[in-house]
């Protein structure tokens, strides 16, 4: 095994780790891909003899390509449309995939990515990296270009927006598929009262449509106006299947052949707190959808 292979090899080692970083960073399945990327480029012209701990240097390297590439969305004023759901990690209803469950280690849903996504960029570093991957801020205040009780400052702000905003879904999966069962079940039927039932007070639908070839994206809260756009869904429902997404039950709608929206439910205490829904085609072609075959 020459140099390359064994620097190639190392760095294969590392591959999932650096994927899951990104994708929590950026909520994206193909610009988590191309930061890992970058990071091997970059692992591949440097000298890394000095290097003790390879796998937090990657993590380092990874997290200053996402911020990068953040701040890139904002300056060229990318990020969002009216509406953005994060691309949906989907897998069959069965069981998750394994290599989506190293990328999901941390139970990160849909829900979670949508705050996430609010946060200025150095807020969303130094939480994803400090909270979810125990970097020091020694590591993170060069990164951000603070001092390290700086960007305990930042992780800390952006705590408290993520306690105050994502919401906690219930831990038991055969509680959610029930209610999931039960919400399909209610859209099929036209049932607006079974629907209204199902959801909490506070309830959220955010639709992502992308350029609106499905129709406008929105935002709904309350009952009433959810319960009212899961009835439109109901053609769609004859159609769906079950599938657990980003770790949680989910739908997604398939005609045709053509997956036509995923669904994510946020469910707490037994009702549905959130719905995040994809129905961008685009997107919808770019995610792997073969977990769902047969």
């Amino acid at each position: 095994m020459n140099d390359e292979e064994f620097l190639a090899e190392r760095f294969e080692a590392h591959r999932t780790h650096l994927r899951a970083v990104a994708y929590r960073m950026l909520g994206s399945l193909s610009e988590a891909d191309d930061a890992v990327q970058e990071a091997w480029l970059r692992l591949a012209r440097t000298d890394t003899g000095d290097v003790a701990n390879l796998g937090g240097w990657l993590t380092t390297v990874v997290g200053r390509v996402c911020l990068d590439m953040l701040r890139s969305r904002n300056t060229r004023g990318e990020q969002p449309l009216d509406v953005h759901v994060p691309d949906p990690v989907v897998s069959g209803a069965d069981g998750i995939d394994p290599e989506h469950e190293a990328l999901l280690s941390d139970s990160v849903g849909l829900a979670l990515l949508v705050v996430l996504e609010s946060l200025a960029p150095a807020e969303r570093l130094a939480f994803v990296l400090h909270d979810m991957f125990a970097v020091p801020f020694d590591e993170i205040a060069p990164m951000v270009g603070r001092t390290p009780a700086a960007a305990r400052q930042l992780a800390s702000r952006a705590r408290r927006r993520v306690r105050g905003a994502a919401p906690v879904p219930d831990a038991d999966l055969g509680r959610q598929w029930e209610v999931v069962d039960a919400f399909l079940a209610a859209s099929r039927g036209g049932d607006f009262d079974a629907l209204v039932a199902l959801l909490d007070p506070e309830v959220v639908l955010r639709a992502d449509t992308g350029a609106g070839l499905a129709g406008p994206s929105r935002e709904l809260r309350g009952p009433a106006a959810v319960a009212g756009q899961a009835l439109l869904f109901q053609r769609a429902a004859a159609f769906a299947r079950l599938a657990l997404v980003n770790g949680a039950a989910g739908i997604v709608s398939v005609i045709d052949g053509r997956p036509t929206a995923v669904l994510g439910f946020t469910i707490t205490d037994g009702k549905v707190v959130e719905i995040d829904i994809l129905a961008d085609p685009e997107r919808l072609n770019g995610l792997d959808l073969t977990v769902l075959d047969g």
